[in-house]
């Protein structure tokens, strides 16, 4: 499963990730595959106490900033749930999409590495927000970071956002 990079003990801190599908394919796009990742969210948020800090979605990443009692077992599960929903998506929607993600030992939609980096100053925290919120505008799909309708910045909250202190 994939490759976990928060150390033991610090699974209880504030960390940021970028979650990636495999070969940067460009899948979130359609068939309601947004809503996948909302949805999952929203569970972890509603039933594991996770806090979101920023967030977005992007075609073919996400990146946000969390917290949960586990971070480890988060991401894995995370990560685990997402892949069996859009697998399954996919093979409905776009059956021949679904050899990409096709490996000797399954299908994988992720990206193994996660690389999450814990917050460890304010400084940091607000950096990755920036880098967060303004991804959609260094990509050239709207202009303001409000106007994208999948992040943490858009006025419209589609998912509760968890004021930094």
């Amino acid at each position: 499963m994939p490759s976990i990079r928060i150390k033991n003990e610090l699974k209880n801190e504030i960390h940021f990730v970028t979650l990636t599908i495999q070969k940067w394919y460009y899948i979130f796009d359609r068939y309601d595959r947004w809503e996948i990742l909302l949805n999952a969210l929203r569970f972890y948020q509603e039933n594991r106490d996770l806090k979101i800090y920023a967030w977005v979605f992007m075609l073919n990443h996400i990146h946000f900033i969390f917290q949960c009692d586990d971070g480890i077992d988060f991401l894995r599960s995370f990560k685990s749930y997402t892949s069996h929903q859009m697998k399954e998506n996919i093979q409905i929607t776009e059956k021949n999409v679904l050899q990409l993600f096709e490996f000797e030992d399954g299908y994988h939609i992720w990206q193994e590495k996660n690389f999450p980096e814990t917050i460890q100053s304010e400084d940091f925290f607000y950096q990755k927000v920036n880098y967060i919120e303004e991804n959609p505008v260094r990509k050239g799909y709207v202009n303001k970071p409000e106007d994208w309708k999948y992040s943490s910045a858009n006025k419209i909250q589609l998912l509760d956002v968890t004021r930094f202190e």
